[in-house]
């Protein structure tokens, strides 16, 4: 069993910086990849990326290469997803999941996190 919290959302104009944080409990957690999704409001969730367990591997979709950046620190069961210049249409409820590799298909994650709200004004 695992459980994620996510932290970090909030409202921030276009072109700012967030960092969210997803913890992890459970004693697999460190083993494991992590993804991050985000769904808008009538919209499907889509995935953002993912890191490999071991943080040597990262994977990003195209619309937020360059931009977004995701790590993670082991000795603290927690990944990071660092969002910078931030556009209107990345405002979200940004979720991480676990237990489906770094697949970027939400039906394969068997752990959620209840999520939190990225809002990015113009």
């Amino acid at each position: 069993q695992v459980n994620l919290v996510e932290s970090g959302g909030g409202l921030v104009q276009a072109g700012g910086s967030l960092r969210l944080s997803c913890a992890g409990s459970g004693r697999t957690f460190s083993r494991y990849a992590v993804a991050w999704f985000r769904q808008a409001p009538g919209k499907e969730r889509e995935f953002v990326g993912a890191i490999s367990w071991s943080g040597s591997n990262a994977y990003y979709v195209d619309s937020v290469k360059g931009r977004f950046t995701i790590s993670r620190d082991s000795a603290k069961n927690t990944v990071y997803l660092q969002m910078n210049n931030l556009k209107p249409e990345d405002t979200a409820v940004y979720y991480c999941a676990q237990g489906g590799g770094t697949t970027g298909v939400a039906r394969n994650y068997d752990y959620w996190g209840q999520g939190t709200q990225v809002t990015v004004s113009s």
